[in-house]
């Protein structure tokens, strides 16, 4: 999929791509660091039928619902052959014992026997993150291990 990057003197980048049904989806980077979301009208690309501001940290919750479900679902495909594994999305909520603080201290591995392996952060991921990894609100975490110790580390990420 093409994904059209038009450059706004000025203003910011356009980053844009076609959708199956004719319309146009993307963002509008402003130099700000404030993003619009936006969607074209169906016969022109040009003009505007719904567009959403978004501040840097709503655009980066987003980027992490769209991201993250992706990385999970390609994690459950490679491992639908393994009885017993499972992969989960498990966030680092704002009052989180673990905000601002590192994987290492968690001791999730020790403690419940399920990896970490990956963290969505705004809108990128951060692969195989070491035990020095520091954990903000906002993350959200991917792992993998049997259905008790994913709910066990849920439980560790909550409560502490």
């Amino acid at each position: 999929m093409n994904v059209d990057v038009t450059p706004l003197p000025g203003i910011g980048v356009r980053k844009d791509f076609e959708l199956t049904t004719g319309r146009r989806v993307g963002v509008v980077a402003h130099r700000d660091g404030t993003v619009e979301l936006f969607l074209s009208e169906r016969d022109d690309p040009d003009a505007c039928a719904a567009q959403v501001p978004l501040t840097g940290e709503e655009a980066s919750v987003l980027a992490n619902l769209l991201g993250a479900p992706q990385l999970v679902n390609q994690l459950r495909a490679e491992q639908r052959e393994l009885e017993g594994i499972n992969t989960r999305q498990l966030p680092i909520v704002a009052g989180s014992p673990y905000d601002g603080r590192t994987l290492g201290e968690t001791q999730m591995r020790t403690r419940t026997k399920v990896s970490l392996v990956a963290v969505m952060r705004a809108g990128e991921v951060q692969p195989s993150p070491g035990p020095e990894f520091v954990f903000t609100a906002g993350d959200l975490l991917v792992v993998v291990g049997t259905t008790q110790g994913i709910e066990a580390a849920a439980q560790i990420l909550t409560n502490g």
